[in-house]
């Protein structure tokens, strides 16, 4: 076991409930000097996460609850706030720390998201989100780490709001600060999370950013050995199905009731396991599910593409959609992408087992993401279903922490030569 003073010291950005900062844990090669997280809940979730799971006493503390934005007040601390309440800044918990060697962390991805700018009228070109990675360079100039991973969605890649490249903005913004990226953003950083073990088809943008003076080589080809050999080397044999992920948890089916019944929908006649109670459906959305669920397994499907879907939906409801409303979960194969629309509804995550006839729970959407099971999310319903789908999955976060460990080991120049370049910095 590595000593908590050997260990890579980290700071979380835009935490959400931990994703990234479980799978760091994960590895015992990490050490969470702070995390950054505006939404109540979620902050609440990840310290609570941190207290019981990882011991840190003072977690209460080190999960700082803040607008990311008013990064003044973030650093050196703020009074009573309406919202925020007292902090004392991040700039004390990381100095208490000795410093960051590391900023995770990526920007709210719903202003790059494809599918989002589709939904807004105007292409999410005047959503504030789109801007926010650069509070997050602000904090890794302040902090001077050796490197950062930056997590988001492969959107960003063709994101323009106002004209202008946002993955142009960001590479040139971090190189006026001392970092590099890998030249070829889209050959490169762009993974499958189900490639590394999450029972999941999840294409996310990994930008691992690092100082070039402290690493030993031409930074572009420490980058490229880092995707192609460091992180590659670390992908599945074989691929974990939806039914490899969530079989074995408690069946729940659905009650018989009375048409003004108020009971929960579904039941189980197994002890409950935490985070797996359903929401409540109608008995219409019932039978749409059960039919859907079992139209997968036919021969001769009812339901064969998307406009079938659509038709379906509109008849159902009386609305029309853009794109289809149903999406029953394959057994054999991985999971859709779990996203935070779930909190408004389930009908992209409808269960496979058609005599459950439902959609998925938090906790099955947990274990798609990866969470391990006494992972407990706190709030409401609608809250733990967003934050499962607003996180980055704990697997490959690990995964991408175990790479970043090792290249640390294998580049990064000695500290304790009084002529590196590292120390030159330390002086500044």
């Amino acid at each position: 076991m590595q000593s908590e003073n050997n260990k890579i010291k980290t700071l979380d950005l835009f935490a959400g409930c931990g994703g990234l900062t479980e799978g760091f844990e994960m590895t015992g090669r990490f050490r969470t000097s702070a995390c950054v997280e505006w939404e109540r809940k979620s902050r609440n979730t990840l310290a609570h996460r941190l207290r019981s799971k990882w011991g840190y006493a003072d977690a209460e503390e080190r999960v700082l609850q803040f607008d990311i934005q008013r990064t003044d007040e973030l650093l050196q601390g703020w009074g009573l706030d309406p919202d925020y309440g007292f902090g004392q800044g991040l700039e004390r918990l990381v100095n208490n720390e000795g410093g960051v060697d590391l900023v995770v962390g990526g920007p709210p991805c719903q202003a790059y998201s494809i599918a989002g700018r589709i939904r807004d009228e105007y292409g999410m070109q005047n959503d504030y989100r789109n801007y926010l990675f650069e509070t997050y360079m602000r904090l890794v100039d302040r902090f001077q780490p050796k490197a950062f991973v930056f997590e988001n969605v492969p959107g960003m890649l063709s994101a323009q709001p106002g004209g202008v490249s946002i993955i142009d903005r960001v590479r040139e913004t971090f190189g006026t600060i001392g970092y590099t990226l890998v030249d070829d953003i889209k050959k490169y950083a762009i993974v499958d999370a189900s490639d590394f073990g999450v029972p999941q088809n999840r294409k996310r943008l990994i930008l691992f950013g690092i100082r070039d003076e402290l690493f030993d080589g031409d930074p572009q080809t420490l980058l490229k050995e880092f995707y192609t050999k460091t992180l590659a080397s670390r992908k599945v044999k074989s691929k974990i199905t939806v039914e490899e992920a969530i079989g074995d948890l408690p069946k729940l089916f659905p009650n018989k009731r009375n048409k003004d019944d108020s009971r929960a929908s579904h039941s189980s006649a197994k002890e409950s396991t935490m985070n797996h109670a359903p929401r409540f459906h109608s008995e219409r959305d019932i039978e749409v599910f059960r039919e859907l669920a079992a139209d997968r397994s036919r021969k001769n499907k009812k339901y064969k593409n998307t406009e079938d879907l659509k038709k379906l939906y509109t008849k159902i409801t009386g609305k029309t959609s853009s794109v289809h409303k149903y999406y029953v979960l394959d057994s054999a194969q991985q999971s859709n992408t779990i996203v935070s629309h779930l909190h408004k509804d389930g009908l992209r995550h409808i269960h496979p087992d058609p005599d459950q006839a439902r959609s998925i729970t938090v906790r099955e959407a947990a274990r798609l993401q990866s969470f391990p099971d006494d992972f407990e999310f706190l709030g409401s319903m609608g809250d733990q279903y967003k934050m499962v789908g607003n996180a980055v999955p704990p697997v490959l976060a690990k995964i991408v922490a175990e790479s970043v460990a090792s290249f640390f080991d294998e580049n990064l120049v000695k500290q304790n030569d009084p002529e590196t370049s590292w120390n030159l910095i330390l002086k500044k």
